[in-house]
């Protein structure tokens, strides 16, 4: 983009002071553009934040619900089973009674879900059976079904990969999803509200069972007219279906089916399941999941209990939700119990042992996982918001007291992202063009602080995401960077031109003020300035004296041609060196005391001061500078007097021996005259011609006049700049003399006068 700034010094300006406007716009248009192309170019980032602002939200501790708990298996648990020391011993894979057992306890001391995160994928039968205290045996397996038929309030969990025995699956109070899906860096951030799991026909389930058969039903490929069955060897088995899409049993039992039995049936049926701390929120709430309202479409789960319960779960359209994590582990609010604590009141029970009852996990929602550091399968640690290693077991807690709070983590949709981007967009435009580069800057990084402080407000009270990463970068840092570019080129071109006008008829401190100035008032605006008229006297007579001398020389030395054109080009010269010598003295001065210098008149020179910089003291200003241009010219006459005094000795000497003499040097003086007032100031010109700063109206006009009553040596002032000399001065303004007033032309009023002292 910055190839294009370097062609606008070419361009006229004017036009060019919307182009801020439009590079804003083409900024935000271009970030806008970059969300709805590639919303993912910035998420990584974004996601970073997401994470600080989790991080510091949980330690607001922000409210929760009470009855949640948490009951570990680590290495002591593994120990202590391991030890014999509640009357059985057993290495790190256990039997499933040892399941059954901490069920027993958790019932037993009112547990209202005991859910597990933990699956149990398959039937053991070469585990060591259980004895019961009636003296029956029964298989490990069975005793944990037994268990669960008992409490009537497990939650038992699954995988897509894994799908669990009928005598596990019917016991249980109901089945909950424990998938993990993590974001694209290895972050768990999000849950699935739920998962359609497929349960095969029975007969499916046998083929796939046969080793022989080697069929893979997990990647079985679902057609329009048939079911193909892959196998480990290669080869794939295809099952015919119906219009309606049954197969025919006939094709895995043959012609002779049981009675009773239906000759068709469906391959497989979808069964939806919950994620495991929407269970146990329904549970806790009475939620029916039977019955929700699935709006994906819309982004929103709706599930609704007794008693007018309702909790509407934000989600994506793939069903994923945030999860907010505000309980870690550590959370004192959190009840945590380890494994083998359970086990051991569950043994000190079946010994006889009276334990009163603590009323620990009366009514709370058990969740039973891994705590394993590592060195096993058990091991369940992952990245989270909340640490690089987390116990993951830790979202099904999580998502339960989202549900049952009512407490959602929400995300900008894409249209209030827009809007978004649109009004931090204008609002860097606004600061970056209206202050200067600085304070500019600073009000932008202020901006960006502000509005991040302002997203993790917003995230701590409210779990509201707002979009941080790309409206700061995109419409504000990116539209800062491109205006101060922008800028940067326009006010260096704006200061060639500034410095172009004024270089010349104001003092170098005067143009770096003008330079430096937020707003320069340069097109025409009322100004109270002091304006200075100094008129070189003599030089009229002088050059008239001048021309007669050169006439009279071409005349008397015969000069014809060329040489009398070049004679009399060489005496006008002169005359004009001379002038410009007095009038340099003067315009020196008026620079030096910060004046600015109109114009030359032929001989007289025109100052004002008051603009365009301000000068509260622009009276006394132009009134010390008249004082000191009229010193200027004196000692200028007498060093022009010394020289002369040097000619004539020197001419004498030329006259004895017949050669030309020298003319001597003309002393000329000057007629000061100063008025006080409002005055039109501005630019006149055009950019494409001749340009002249400078004022105009009534009381300019009136300084002019002073200036042809001044005579000559004399500084004449008007009342108004009499008054700001009292007013700022007051030792000046004594010295002056009031002198009768005096008629000026097109003045109606006779205008009281006075005359400065500068001797």
């Amino acid at each position: 983009m910055l190839w294009f700034f370097c062609f606008l010094p070419r361009v006229n300006l004017r036009p060019l002071k919307r182009v801020p406007l439009l590079i804003s716009a083409a900024v935000v248009g271009i970030t806008i553009l970059v969300r709805i192309l590639n919303p993912d170019l910035m998420e990584r980032v974004e996601r970073m934040t997401y994470d600080l602002r989790a991080r510091t939200a949980v330690r607001f501790q922000p409210p929760v619900a009470t009855n949640l708990g948490f009951v570990f298996i680590d290495e002591a648990s593994i120990k202590a089973v391991q030890s014999g020391e509640f009357g059985y011993k057993y290495g790190l894979y256990w039997p499933r009674q040892i399941y059954g057992r901490v069920v027993e306890e958790l019932s037993a001391q009112g547990a209202k879900a005991v859910a597990f995160d933990v699956v149990f994928g398959e039937l053991r039968p070469d585990h060591s059976l259980v004895q019961l205290t009636d003296g029956r045996l029964l298989e490990s397996d069975e005793f944990l079904a037994m268990q669960m038929r008992r409490a009537s309030n497990v939650v038992l969990a699954v995988t897509p990969d894994v799908e669990l025995p009928e005598l596990f699956r019917t016991n249980a109070l109901s089945i909950a999803d424990i998938s993990t899906e993590k974001d694209s860096d290895g972050i768990l951030r999000r849950a699935k509200a739920f998962r359609n799991y497929r349960e095969w026909h029975p007969l499916f389930r046998q083929v796939a069972a046969d080793p022989e058969m080697g069929v893979d039903l997990d990647h079985a490929r679902v057609e329009s007219d048939r079911i193909v069955l892959p196998r480990t060897d290669g080869t794939e088995i295809p099952v015919p279906l119906d219009d309606q899409g049954t197969f025919e049993l006939a094709d895995f039992v043959g012609e002779h089916l049981p009675p009773g039995l239906p000759p068709r049936a469906k391959p497989f049926s979808e069964k939806r399941v919950w994620h495991m701390g929407i269970v146990l929120a329904a549970r806790e709430l009475g939620l029916d999941l039977n019955r929700p309202t699935v709006d994906l479409a819309n982004g929103k789960i709706v599930l609704r209990g007794a008693g007018d319960v309702e909790r509407v779960v934000p989600v994506d359209r793939d069903g994923f939700f945030l999860i907010d994590w505000c309980i870690p582990p550590s959370d004192p609010r959190l009840l945590v119990q380890p494994f083998h604590a359970l086990l051991a009141r569950n043994h000190a029970r079946i010994q006889g042992v009276d334990l009163p009852n603590s009323g620990e996990w009366l009514g709370k929602l058990a969740v039973i996982g891994s705590a394993v550091a590592g060195g096993n399968d058990l091991t369940d640690l992952g990245a989270t918001p909340l640490r690089a290693e987390t116990l993951l077991v830790s979202k099904h807690w999580n998502v339960a007291n989202s549900i049952i709070t009512g407490r959602f983590i929400h995300r900008f949709t894409f249209w209030q992202e827009l809007v978004l981007i649109v009004v931090l967009g204008a609002l860097s435009c606004f600061l970056t063009w209206k202050l200067r580069a600085l304070p500019g800057g600073i009000a932008v990084v202020c901006l960006v602080a502000l509005f991040t402080a302002a997203c993790f407000a917003v995230y701590i009270h409210s779990r509201l995401w707002v979009p941080l990463v790309l409206p700061c970068f995109g419409a504000v840092m990116a539209n800062w960077a491109c205006l101060t570019a922008w800028r940067v080129v326009f006010e260096q071109t704006e200061q060639r031109r500034v410095k172009s006008v004024f270089s010349k008829i104001v003092s170098p401190n005067v143009v770096n003020e003008l330079l430096k100035a937020e707003k320069l008032s340069l097109g025409g605006a009322r100004r109270e300035v002091t304006v200075f008229f100094a008129d070189v006297r003599g030089f009229t007579e002088f050059t008239d004296a001048n021309q007669q001398q050169a006439a009279e020389h071409v005349r008397s030395q015969g000069l014809t041609g060329d040489e009398a054109t070049a004679y009399v080009d060489g005496q006008a010269r002169e005359a004009l060196e001379t002038v410009n010598l007095y009038l340099a003295r003067v315009a020196d001065v008026v620079k030096q005391h910060y004046g600015t210098l109109d114009k030359y008149i032929g001989d007289c020179v025109m100052a004002f001061w008051g603009a365009p910089t301000p000068n509260r003291r622009h009276a006394v200003s132009c009134v010390r500078a008249a004082i000191d241009a009229q010193r200027a010219v004196n000692d200028l006459n007498k060093l022009r007097t010394a020289e002369n005094i040097r000619l004539d000795e020197e001419n004498k000497s030329c006259a004895l021996t017949g050669q030309p003499v020298k003319p001597l040097l003309p002393l000329l003086s000057l007629g000061t005259g100063i008025n006080t007032g409002l005055a039109t100031v501005g630019l006149m010109g055009s950019d494409a011609h001749i340009l002249n700063y400078t004022v105009f109206g009534r009381e300019v006009n009136v300084a002019s006049r002073l200036e042809g009553v001044s005579g000559r040596g004399r500084i004449i002032i008007g009342e108004a700049t009499h008054e700001h000399l009292r007013r700022d001065d007051p030792a000046l303004a004594a010295t002056c003399k009031e002198l009768p007033a005096v008629e000026v032309k097109g003045i109606r009023e006779a205008v009281r006068i006075y005359e400065v002292p500068w001797q």
